[in-house]
């Protein structure tokens, strides 16, 4: 089919099976984020500065491997004129997500801290291998500006399914109010299996979306650490970069601290649990909205106004219990409401930016890309562990029974409200500086 603008107007049917993929993605971006820092800290008694850590460290690794992944992506395609190898090569990431909760039981605090380390460093590598050329996939289809933005809409509702079902599974299945080693490996088993299925069938969804509307193969290139520097020099994508930086670093601090918010200032750590379902449940509502909004009025705005609410919204959770739960509730499914945008906004930009810059390099722009995006997926557990460990929080292990100080108790609400909305800030100055939007939106074609 062909679009208003020229452009191929793409079938639900391959649409859905290329969104299929990020039902495994969503387990690896959530869990993690969600559970590995509660896990470190209160499962196998790992000091809050040096879970933080655990988990920022491997991140400098993955600031070289990704655009490495980007760059070998970019020669698969220009040499077989896909890049389903790599695809391939990712979908052995299930099996470094069971066994980076799968710590021997003779490891507790430092040498339990050097597996996660480990694993997690080859669960990330295993994950750059298959988002990076999933996320070249639109760079690489003859669809314009808005069709863009819908298959990125598809590709949002099925990952927040993913999302929403693993972050309310992944705590049921440790253990739920007593998690244990043995739950979480449980739990990392049978999530792992349905990551497995998942991105297989997105592989196949994927050939079926090239076959439809692959755009001509461009000549390849060099690469390497010279088309990496090239693709920083792009204004556009390097603001876009940097702000998403800022708004995944936000999301995921706000992931890891629920665990710690519903228990230790709202008093009932089964509110874990709500809280999430909370902040992802919306999304499945809300895409098909945002995805008008963003016709009508463009990416940008759109995105600045989601920014904006996200902001607002953190500073309620920062008074914490005395606005009620029912208030802190609201607020936290209006923060899924925004989250939505962030999640849908900045990724149908992505393939904007490489468009119109005429790049023949789309995989070492999207491994940029999500090498920012594991950063901040480190970066917002590590500053709230942080601000754990200024405040005295002390670590402990199944059965221990702590009383946390109330400047442990501070940082833990402050690190969940007030920390947040001063980064999602930097976020909304740094995307002001993008200026695409208003160009492609008025000349679809321009590139294609």
């Amino acid at each position: 089919m062909t679009g208003l603008d020229g452009d191929v107007s793409l079938r639900q049917g391959p649409l859905f099976g290329f969104a299929a993929g990020s039902l495994g993605m969503g387990v690896w971006l959530t869990v993690p984020g969600l559970l590995l820092l509660y896990f470190l800290t209160d499962v196998l008694a790992v000091a809050p500065w040096l879970a933080g850590l655990t988990l920022l460290l491997p991140k400098i690794a993955d600031v070289v491997l990704h655009p490495w992944v980007g760059h070998r992506c970019d020669v698969e395609q220009a040499r077989r004129g896909h890049r389903r190898r790599l695809l391939l090569a990712g979908c052995a990431l299930p099996l470094a997500f069971a066994a980076l909760f799968a710590v021997p039981g003779g490891l507790t605090g430092g040498t339990a801290a050097v597996w996660v380390a480990l694993l997690f460093i080859a669960g990330n590598l295993l994950f750059a291998a298959y988002q990076v050329p999933y996320l070249a996939t639109p760079a690489d289809l003859r669809i314009g500006y808005h069709e863009r933005t819908r298959l990125m809409a598809f590709r949002m509702m099925v990952l927040t399914v993913g999302i929403l079902l693993s972050g309310l599974l992944a705590p049921l299945l440790a253990g739920g109010d007593a998690p244990t080693r043995g739950g979480y490996l449980r739990m990392s088993m049978l999530l792992g299996a349905g990551m497995l299925v998942a991105m297989l069938v997105g592989v196949t969804g994927i050939d079926r979306l090239r076959r439809a509307a692959a755009a001509p193969a461009a000549t390849h290139q060099a690469g390497g650490w010279r088309a990496l520097t090239e693709s920083l020099r792009d204004r556009q994508f390097r603001w876009l970069v940097a702000a998403y930086l800022a708004m995944s670093t936000t999301t995921h601090l706000i992931l890891a601290g629920v665990p710690y918010y519903a228990e230790y200032e709202l008093g009932r750590p089964k509110l874990t649990t709500v809280l999430v379902a909370a902040f992802l449940a919306p999304a499945l509502l809300v895409t098909p909205a945002w995805l008008a909004v963003a016709r009508r009025v463009g990416k940008q705005r759109a995105l600045l106004a989601a920014q904006a609410t996200f902001a607002v919204g953190t500073l309620v959770l920062a008074v914490g219990r005395p606005v009620g739960l029912p208030v802190l509730v609201t607020v936290v499914a209006v923060l899924g409401v925004a989250f939505a945008a962030l999640q849908l906004l900045p990724f149908s930009m992505l393939p904007d930016v490489i468009r119109a810059a005429a790049a023949t390099r789309a995989g070492t722009y999207t491994g940029v890309w999500t090498a920012t995006e594991a950063t901040g997926g480190a970066l917002g557990p590590y500053a709230y562990a942080l601000c754990l460990a200024v405040g005295g929080f002390v670590a402990s292990a199944p059965g221990q029974t702590v009383t946390q100080s109330p400047a442990a108790l501070a940082a833990i609400r402050y690190g969940f409200g007030l920390l947040p909305a001063v980064v999602m800030v930097v976020a909304v100055l740094l995307q002001l500086r993008y200026t695409l939007d208003r160009v492609a939106r008025a000349a679809p074609v321009a590139g294609h």
